[in-house]
């Protein structure tokens, strides 16, 4: 292993376009529905989609200011926050599940650093410990030095 995959190396592919990526998700999946659903979430989940949608939003925005009030607060509830939030909403929860990945790994790795050094069979630590149990349980045994 090259060393633990740090969270900020796991954000930046949850936030960028990746047609590779896309292709890839949908080459995992069966059926025309599951496919079309993988490209319409890993698109629509992107800043890049954010953007797109911010600016198709504010198209209609100066029509809006001309109608006045109501259709300012109709147009920020309606069209804007819907139609920009949903894709950073999006982003936002693959980079939470890329970060508790990472996390999740980096825990994994810890634990077999732990396990491997908590080995029965491993001189030094634990096996000097269950050593010196043994040595105390025999009758009329010493207990080892250091012990």
């Amino acid at each position: 292993m090259d060393g633990p995959v740090k969270t900020r190396d796991r954000l930046t592919p949850a936030v960028r376009f990746d047609p590779r990526g896309i292709r890839k998700a949908v080459s995992e999946v069966e059926g025309v529905n599951a496919k079309l659903a993988v490209v319409i979430t890993r698109t629509v989940g992107t800043m890049a989609c954010a953007y797109a949608f911010a600016a198709l939003a504010l198209i209609s925005l100066p029509d809006a200011i001309r109608t006045g009030r109501p259709a300012i607060i109709s147009w920020i509830a309606q069209t804007f926050l819907q139609l920009v939030l949903l894709s950073i909403i999006m982003v936002g929860q693959r980079v939470q599940a890329s970060a508790s990945d990472a996390r999740a790994a980096k825990e994994f790795a810890d634990t077999e650093v732990i396990l491997d050094r908590l080995d029965t069979s491993t001189a030094g630590g634990i096996k000097d410990v269950l050593d010196a149990i043994q040595a105390l349980a025999k009758p009329g045994a010493t207990p080892p030095p250091g012990a």
